[in-house]
């Protein structure tokens, strides 16, 4: 497992505080494309996690039911707090945001039918696919310290990607062979990264 933690984190939320307030701005940034803010926060900014750690967390948050960034929000805050961490992340990443949706919805229903508005949402949504890409570009270095390998771990991404952006497949019956088989091969090396070791 250490092939996997090169780099220590330099450092750690200081407090339930700490982590309430820090998970509040990330929410109230992320229009759409949170993913690239939470990378470049969390990762590049406070350092709480390495770009591996980061993309191995989020891997898990993907694949748990509910709003990925939130189940982030959740493994971040139990990491170093437990559960206290955890429903304290979960308030940040809700509360505020949750009351500022809800002034905006009042607001939509009053000028939704304006042109402009609808021109101004189609253009956030070119924004937000643009972040997504940019922070998945950013976190391809990460995959060369993967135990599958950076190829392997390519692979596994673009048959990902195929399945669901061109044959339109759902994603539970992408997620059940290919997960199933990435984690396969990921226990299976780091089993032999562990007797080589031992």
């Amino acid at each position: 497992m250490s092939d996997l933690h090169i780099t220590p984190v330099a450092s750690q939320p200081r407090s339930f505080a700490d982590l309430f307030w820090s998970f509040t701005i990330l929410a109230l940034q992320g229009f759409g494309g949170v993913v690239a803010i939470v990378q470049r926060e969390l990762v590049d900014k406070k350092r709480w996690m390495t770009r591996e750690e980061f993309v191995e967390e989020w891997a898990v948050a993907q694949v748990m039911p509910g709003p990925n960034v939130v189940n982030l929000a959740m493994i971040i805050g139990n990491r170093f707090f437990g559960l206290a961490g955890a429903m304290s992340a979960l308030a940040g990443m809700l509360c505020f945001p949750l009351m500022l949706l809800l002034l905006v919805v009042l607001l939509y229903a009053q000028i939704a039918q304006h042109p402009g508005v609808a021109g101004a949402l189609r253009g956030m949504s070119a924004v937000a696919a643009g972040m997504i890409i940019a922070a998945g570009l950013r976190l391809l270095p990460a995959l060369k310290t993967h135990p599958l390998g950076a190829v392997f771990a390519a692979l596994i991404a673009c048959l990902s990607f195929i399945a669901i952006a061109i044959f339109r497949v759902p994603l539970a019956y992408v997620l059940l062979p290919l997960g199933t088989l990435s984690m396969g091969m990921v226990y299976r090396r780091l089993k032999q990264i562990a007797e080589r070791q031992s």
